[in-house]
């Protein structure tokens, strides 16, 4: 059913927490997992973003092996890419060319608000995926 699955990480707390669930999808599922870590790029005319939102590529390195290292504990191989640019098109058109069945992602509980909603990069995602995604809590 999900032969591949693609988790966006990050340094946010709602991902690690994210972690356990998708270790046991894809131990149920036998799935592929591959771990995507976005640094972001500005987009043009922007400033950059503040604090962690814009991590330089050798803590995205680091962020993907300490992660990787983590679930090969657990029994599950992983496979990482790092990309650069805006986080909700990068994980689409990543899951796109690797052909995902599903995406799981942490949200961050902004709400359905309207400045929630607008923002959020899992909203973002929601709307353009080529695939399902699931959304954890």
């Amino acid at each position: 059913m999900f032969n591949t699955v693609l988790f966006p990480i990050d340094r946010s707390r709602e991902s690690q927490e994210a972690a356990q669930k998708v270790v046991e999808l894809v131990k149920t599922f036998g799935s592929r997992l591959i771990l995507l870590s976005v640094v972001v790029k500005p987009a043009e005319g922007q400033d950059s973003p503040p604090g962690e939102a814009m991590m330089s590529p050798e803590a995205v390195a680091e962020l993907l092996e300490v992660a990787k290292q983590a679930l090969s504990q657990q029994g599950i191989e992983a496979e990482t890419m790092e990309r650069e640019g805006q986080p909700p098109f990068v994980i689409c058109d990543v899951a796109d060319e690797i052909a995902a069945d599903l995406i799981v992602m942490g949200c961050r509980g902004m709400g359905m608000t309207e400045e929630g909603a607008v923002d959020s990069v899992t909203n973002r995602v929601i709307n353009l995926s080529p695939c399902p995604v699931l959304i954890l809590p």
